[in-house]
């Protein structure tokens, strides 16, 4: 489970992730991030905590692959919270063939994804 602080939940904050932040794209997910636009080092503020959301619609299969695909998300991404910058917003969107990927395959590619947009690294 993802603790209650790490939940993206207001509308506002999925388009502030999708619209302003980077985007990287791989088979089975796509990830947005925003990295956090507070100083952290500004007197008397503490860093806000980074949170997540995700977006799984109907095209990646029924109610219950969808929500097993959301369990499976919310496991990966709040094992990697501690590599993401403080007050940064994520939004995982799964594409339909997440629905048939295992937990390796996911973790794969939200590793991926990560990466270039941690690292910097080449489109």
């Amino acid at each position: 489970m993802l603790p209650t602080e790490n939940r993206l939940r207001r509308r506002e904050d999925f388009a502030t992730a999708v619209r302003r932040g980077r985007r990287a794209g791989r088979p089975l997910l796509v990830v947005h991030l925003r990295s956090g636009a507070t100083d952290p080092h500004a007197p008397g503020e503490s860093a806000p905590p980074t949170r997540a959301g995700f977006v799984v619609s109907k095209a990646v299969g029924g109610a219950v692959i969808r929500t097993q695909v959301k369990r499976r998300l919310r496991h990966l991404i709040r094992e990697r919270l501690s590599e993401l910058p403080p007050g940064s917003l994520v939004v995982v969107r799964a594409l339909p063939g997440a629905g048939d990927a295992d937990h390796a395959q996911l973790a794969r590619d939200l590793d991926a994804a990560l990466q270039r947009l941690l690292g910097g690294g080449a489109r």
